[in-house]
Order: C-alpha cells, then sequence, then structure tokens
C-alpha cells in the first residue's frame, strides 16, 4: 500500500470524533492545535473532555453515534473499542466522501496519524501504515534527540526573509538561487544579519533603475548547477573549509562540496559545513586530533587513491587553509606518484579568523613588519634573530596546546619582555568563539581553553584600554 503523506490545514474546519475514552483524550491534544473545530459525540464523556467542551474548546453530544453526525464534517476520527461501531462509522464516512481514521483499526482508516517531531512550523512525521506505531514511536524520539532545539526560531526567520524575497524579486533563476543559497545560512533576528543584508542586496541589484549585477551573476553566467559534478571523475580537490562559519567557504569550495562523490575530512570540520554535502555522498572522517589518531596518514592516502581510481569525485575536506598544517605535502606527493590529478582549493586560515575577532591586523604597522606562523611542537624552538626583529613580528601558533608554561619560559628565555601581548583565541569564527587577552607573563597560567585554538602574541595584538579608545574616537572626529 502506497501511501501520500500530506499535511492538512484544518483550522476553522468542522471534524468529528467518535468515542470520549482514553483513547479519544489522546487523540484531542494533538486535534486541537490545529485549530480544527472539534465535535464529539459518545454515550459517555470523560470528565477532561467535559471541562474542554465547558471552557469552549470543543462541543459534545452525549449520545450513541448517528449517522446523521457524519454530515458536514471534513475528517472523522473513531475512538471507540466497538469494531461495529467504527465499521459503521467507516462506512457512512466513505458514502459521503469524508476521510475517516479508526484508531487502531486498519482496515476501517483512510489516512493515518504520524508520529510527529515538532520544531515550531518544522515538523517531522512518521508512519508505519498502522503497522507498529510503537516503532514509529522509537524513531520520533531517537529524531527528536538529534535535532537542533532552536530550529523553530531559525524556520521563522528564514520564513520571513522568503516572504520578502518573494514580494520584492522577480520569478528568476537569480531568485530561485537565493532561496536555496539562504537554506544554508545562518540567520539571526537583527537587520544587520549577513544572510539579511544579501538578499536586500540582489533586491537593490533587481532594480531597472540600479542595472549593477548581482553577486551571483558570475557563476549563473556559466551555467551554476550544484547537482552537476563539478570534478572529473577520478579527481581529487584539496579544498580549504575555513575557520568552520559556512559563509567563509569560497563559492568554489561550496561548489566541490556539494558536488562530490566522497567527502573526506578532517575532524575539525564542524557540522554546519558538512550538512552542505550530498545525502548521496560518501562522508568518512579521517581527523587525528589531539594525538588520538584512529587513521594513519598513509591510509588516508590510500582512501584517496583508492576512490579516485575507482572514478569516483573526491573532495579531502581540510579545516582552515589546505597547505596550512595539513600536511597536504604528504597528500600531494602520494597522489602525484600514483598519477591521479588534483586541484588545490584555498581557504580561510583559522590565524585571520582569529585575528578578525580580536579586532587587529597582524600587521599593524606601527608594531608589526613580520606574521611568524608556527605550530605549537615548533613554536618552543630557539630563534637566532635580534631581539628587535624578533618583538617586530607577530606571532601565530597553531595548536599551542593547553599547557602553554613551556612555550612561555622559551619565549622569554629569547628576550621577549613580560609584557608581550598575547591572546588565545578559541573556536573563532564560529557560535562558540572566545578571545583570552594576557601578557607573556601571565600565559603559563592562562585558563586553558577549548580546542580548537590558536596563540596570537605581539604588540599589534595589545588589548586596548578604554582610555586608548576614548582618545582615538575624539582624534578619528578631528580628522573628520
Amino acid at each position: 500500500m502506497s501511501l501520500l503523506p500530506i499535511f492538512l490545514k484544518l483550522e476553522g474546519r468542522p471534524g468529528l470524533l467518535v468515542g470520549a475514552g482514553n483513547v479519544a483524550l489522546e487523540k484531542i491534544g494533538s486535534l486541537l492545535k490545529t485549530g480544527l473545530s472539534l465535535h464529539v459525540v459518545a454515550p459517555q464523556i470523560r470528565p477532561e473532555i467535559r471541562q474542554l467542551a465547558q471552557e469552549g474548546k470543543l462541543s459534545v453530544i452525549e449520545r450513541p453515534f448517528d449517522l446523521s453526525d457524519l454530515d458536514g464534517n471534513y475528517i472523522v476520527i473513531t475512538a471507540t473499542d466497538s469494531p461495529v461501531v467504527n465499521q459503521a462509522v467507516y462506512a457512512g464516512a466513505l458514502e459521503r466522501n469524508i476521510l475517516c481514521n479508526s484508531v487502531d483499526d486498519i482496515p476501517n482508516c483512510d489516512f493515518f496519524f504520524g508520529s510527529v517531531v515538532s520544531r515550531g512550523d518544522l515538523q517531522i512525521a512518521i508512519s508505519t501504515a498502522g503497522e507498529s506505531p510503537a516503532f514509529a514511536q522509537r524513531l520520533r524520539r531517537e529524531i527528536d534527540e538529534q535535532l537542533p532545539q532552536d530550529l523553530g526560531p531559525w524556520l521563522a526567520n528564514l520564513g520571513e526573509l522568503r516572504r520578502e524575497i518573494l514580494a520584492t524579486h522577480p520569478r528568476t533563476e537569480e531568485r530561485k538561487l537565493l532561496l536555496h543559497e539562504l537554506a544554508h545560512r545562518q540567520l539571526c533576528d537583527s537587520t544587520s544579519c549577513p544572510s539579511r543584508q544579501l538578499a536586500r542586496n540582489l533586491s537593490d541589484f533587481s532594480s531597472e533603475e540600479a542595472p549593477v549585477p548581482h553577486p551571483f551573476a558570475f557563476f549563473l553566467a556559466n551555467g551554476w548547477d550544484s547537482t552537476k559534478p563539478a570534478l572529473t571523475p577520478g579527481h581529487v580537490a584539496l579544498v580549504g573549509a575555513g575557520p568552520g562559519d559556512p559563509e567563509l567557504l569560497t563559492v568554489r569550495a561550496l561548489r566541490l562540496i556539494q558536488s562530490a562523490q566522497v567527502i573526506l575530512h578532517d575532524d575539525l570540520v564542524p557540522e554546519a559545513i558538512l550538512s552542505l554535502v550530498a545525502t548521496s555522498a560518501e562522508t568518512v572522517n579521517v581527523g587525528k586530533r589531539c594525538g588520538a589518531k584512529n587513521i594513519t596518514q598513509d591510509e588516508i592516502n590510500a582512501l584517496m587513491i583508492q576512490h579516485a581510481q575507482s572514478g569516483r569525485t573526491v573532495v579531502r575536506l581540510k579545516s582552515g587553509d589546505p597547505l596550512l598544517f595539513g600536511r597536504a605535502a604528504e597528500e600531494i606527493s602520494a597522489l602525484e606518484k600514483a598519477g591521479i590529478s588534483y586541484t588545490i582549493v584555498p581557504g580561510v586560515s583559522a590565524a585571520f579568523a582569529a585575528a578578525a575577532a580580536l579586532g587587529r591586523s597582524l600587521t599593524d604597522r606601527a608594531c608589526a613588519s613580520s606574521v611568524l606562523l608556527t605550530t605549537g611542537q615548533h613554536a618552543q624552538s630557539h630563534n637566532n634573530a635580534p631581539l628587535p626583529q624578533i618583538e617586530d613580528a607577530t606571532r601565530v601558533v597553531y595548536m599551542p596546546g593547553r599547557d602553554l608554561t613551556l612555550l612561555a619560559a622559551q619565549w622569554l628565555a629569547e628576550g621577549l619582555p613580560p609584557d608581550f601581548p598575547c591572546a588565545v583565541v578559541s573556536h573563532a569564527a564560529q557560535p562558540g568563539q572566545q578571545v583570552l587577552h594576557t601578557t607573556l607573563a601571565d600565559l603559563g597560567h592562562a585558563k586553558p581553553t577549548t580546542a580548537p585554538s590558536l596563540l596570537i602574541a605581539g604588540w599589534a595584538v595589545k588589548e586596548r584600554d578604554l582610555r586608548e579608545l576614548v582618545k582615538l574616537s575624539l582624534s578619528t572626529v578631528a580628522a573628520d
């Protein structure tokens, strides 16, 4: 039996419930939420149902069911323990072309109630065609545990923005593309939300008085279609996923992620980006994090080569930029030895996301003429450069570790001053972003931050006090 899953709008429409016992009471809750004008008929009425009638939420008729009760109703539900009554109700509804459900009585049903997971207007209904409601309830609980709790407000915001777009944008391929793009974006209530700005900018571009090409014109003109492969079979792309915010992906990275047949991703790539992967793609976590190596680099290389040689399109998805501390050199070498073609797609490095979180330039002309990128393992090695050059650089340490005591001691031994500004940024550009300002003298005692984190040190990241900010504001006003 093939069923059509639909969601009915019942507000204000008349509906009949035959029965007023325990089973009927269970159904009433979900029926009243729809705004159905509900009438209940039964020879005996439970006190709870009688109370709902007194509150004006439904009407009751305290007598046995009569066929005339069916007239004028949109849907009918029977919740009795009498097969004879169920059959009579169903037969009468069938004659009148009224949809009927008989609880736990499959032969006398036109439709079934699904087990529903709700997040505001988002509803996921599960049906087993009446075969096992208990199994449907079990699936509902499992899905409910996995869905984010804030999907309802997010969907409400998205719906509001969609209606705005439909009202202000002509029916074009650009509008369709924009609506699909927004479904992948983080949305907030603020009027300065990037997604809202994107929609309004496109509205401005659509005006005849402003013939400016909108942001998607360049890839629409080149046949953008996320359903079409962006790679040739047997090819590998080393793709930078950026610091974790989907809005910081490059257009090319997004296209490759959505069209790949195989995704081999680092452990630090968040779910917000993995959710963009096609459902038909094979997604494998090949991460090596915090010293835990469930898979070796040789095994990762072998996976890339194996999938590519079988004619599949492969994306090796790396956090940040693939060419910064991502062992890309070893993977490139392995691909070249195997004769596999590859592409490298740069990503926004965590260093730049962390600098943005601090609101500081890594190359502030007043105090930093260079940037030194290292990892926690190598940041403690001796630097024989003279002190002025050491102080003049902004130091960026990837994966600094939780205990910064040895690193702080080494830098102090090199001659860096105790008041050398330091900042630890955790989860840069992601919802859980944290920033800790400290100095080199206190760095070893700093409270550990959650991984992934990044250390930036140098006069360029000195935390400004209130007096400095006021002075800067006054000088800006004077200059204007």
